[in-house]
């Protein structure tokens, strides 16, 4: 067989193996009964299992670090939600087992969150997995997981759980290949930051890559050729040498061919993700995602001295360098049990980011007090941004409540909301800088869930009318006389950085492993070149048009 199937590509390199398929999910559980005086021993059963679940995610979440320990702690949260756990005792005490129970409650929970729109419906992949983890344990069966092997090999899978990508072994897992998720979703996220090779959104991938098949995965192109032969393998192993040899050339800050500086920025969760940033040669920190501070206990804020320890140590990793802070962003996936309002029919469109802080200032006024402690007497330069700004308003509340801690830094707005960007030269009469998220800019955007496979299409950032956004603010922003940075997953394409710097883009900020392709991208290219190239990008109809119109400029040059 030799065919060459698309997907989207979400991790840079080249991987050539044989395919191994993840462990089968949990099969459903039988619909048993047990007498009503048994049913507080299986209500016992289930919490027990519960717990044992959420301890396991907590631990893999400790052992990896970075940004996956957030993800796999929201996971264990998921777990525990105590409405969950209230329905599966309701369920068993009805008659179900403790197996049926937590089945049907998560399905249950399932179709609800879909059908109302949620964001966290398009968290099927984390939902799923707790569940079948659960059940697994109350059944006595082998977790689904990834597949011991002493041999290097290519996942194939439906979709990965953060449990599972969290921990492969690069050594193993030479690359892998989904059906399902999409450019940022958490697993790509995750791949991205483990620098393994991968391609998601590949409808049929399982059936078409049977166990055994030798595949060749380009994390790049999102091409995935079945059964290679010698000369696509020496095309493909030659596409990765010449790849690793630009890299290897390129060095130092982030550059246009002719001069035009564009500073290459980590995005962290925390001082666990200093290292890598550090190694990679980042000019500083584009987006500092503070929420995972606060999920270790969400049941209250950490103290602000807690606080405190861990922004200066981020602050002191780059003296005299750039450091951009996001305040907290709880809310929709990231909810917290003190500030998340619990019975929200959607809260992907409700109260979340600054909404949330702003009905919680004391919150806020924590937050903004210790990241000025944090800074005193450090020479790096502070920025301070605020989630989820939809307008003027918005962003005259942030920056008053920054000047109200004595907060010594420039204020910033994320652009993550249409109306932002639209009126973006109005939001800056209040800030100081524009940082587009683009992530959930094209969530909004679009209306497409970004957890979501089925609507990758729309999630995609080359998608003109995103592009269009990103242009509005920077426009704004240069017309102000002021800066717009991106920290949106579209800064780690290097190919996107060279048009997103073409459209008046000030900064890159990306997961650290991606700064070395994006820098050597840059440097292969002048700012007219790329200038050339979003145009071309922005002419287009569609988001394959656009990617294939601004390669073609960038390749004529």
């Amino acid at each position: 067989m030799d065919a060459t199937l698309q997907g989207v590509g979400v991790s840079h390199g080249v991987a050539i193996g044989e395919a191994r398929h993840m462990g089968t999910a949990v099969l459903e559980p039988p619909a048993g009964q047990v007498a009503p005086e048994d049913a507080e021993r299986e209500q016992e059963r289930a919490r027990r299992a519960v717990d044992a679940v959420a301890a396991d995610l907590v631990a893999r979440g400790q052992l990896a670090g970075g940004e996956a320990q957030g993800v796999l702690e929201a996971q264990a949260m998921m777990a525990q939600d105590p409405e969950l756990q209230a329905d599966v005792e309701r369920r068993i005490t009805a008659g179900s087992t403790a197996e049926r129970g937590v089945y049907d409650a998560f399905a249950a929970y399932r179709e609800l969150l879909a059908n109302a729109g949620e964001y966290l419906a398009g968290r099927v992949a984390d939902l799923d997995d707790v569940r079948n983890r659960i059940v697994a344990r109350l059944l006595g069966v082998p977790m689904p997981g990834v597949p011991d092997s002493d041999e290097p090999y290519v996942l194939i899978a439906r979709d990965l759980a953060p449990a599972d990508t969290a921990l492969l072994d690069p050594s193993l897992v030479l690359g892998f290949v989904t059906e399902e998720g999409g450019p940022t979703s958490h697993s790509a996220i995750l791949a991205r930051a483990l620098g393994v090779p991968a391609v998601v959104a590949l409808p049929g991938a399982c059936a078409a890559l049977p166990e055994g098949t030798v595949v060749a995965v380009d994390g790049a192109t999102g091409h995935v050729t079945v059964d290679p032969d010698d000369e696509q393998r020496a095309a493909l192993e030659r596409a990765a040498a010449e790849r690793r040899a630009a890299l290897a050339a390129s060095t130092g800050p982030g550059v246009t061919s002719d001069g035009h500086k564009v500073p290459l920025l980590a995005n962290i969760g925390g001082p666990s993700d200093l290292p890598a940033a550090l190694e990679a040669g980042a000019e500083g920190v584009g987006l500092f995602r503070t929420e995972f501070l606060f999920l270790d206990d969400s049941a209250k804020a950490p103290s602000e001295d807690k606080q405190v320890a861990a922004y200066r140590e981020v602050l002191e990793a780059f003296p005299e360098g750039r450091v951009v802070v996001r305040v907290l962003d709880a809310g929709a996936d990231k909810p917290l049990d003190f500030l998340t309002p619990a019975d929200e029919p959607n809260p992907a469109l409700g109260v979340r980011g600054l909404r949330t802080l702003l009905d919680h200032p004391e919150v806020l006024a924590t937050q903004l007090a210790a990241l000025a402690r944090a800074a005193e007497g450090l020479p790096v330069y502070l920025e301070v941004m605020a989630p989820m700004v939809a307008d003027r308003q918005d962003a005259r509340a942030f920056a008053d409540a920054c000047r109200a801690a004595g907060l010594r830094a420039k204020y910033g707005a994320m652009v993550e909301i249409p109306s932002a960007a639209l009126r973006a030269r109005s939001v800056l009469q209040e800030v100081e800088f524009l940082s587009l998220g683009t992530n959930d800019l094209a969530q909004y955007t679009f209306a497409a869930d970004r957890q979501v496979g089925a609507v990758s299409r729309l999630q995609d950032p080359w998608q003109p009318a995103l592009l269009d956004l990103v242009a509005l603010s920077a426009d704004a922003a240069k017309a102000e006389g002021k800066s717009c940075g991106v920290c949106g997953e579209a800064a780690a394409d290097p190919l996107l950085a060279c048009v997103l710097t073409g459209l008046g883009v000030t900064s890159l900020s990306m997961g650290a492993s991606s700064i070395p392709y994006v820098r050597a991208a840059l440097a292969a290219h002048s700012l007219a070149d790329c200038e050339r190239a979003a145009a071309a990008a922005r002419a287009a109809d569609s988001a394959e048009d656009a990617r294939t119109a601004a390669q073609a400029v960038l390749a004529a040059k």
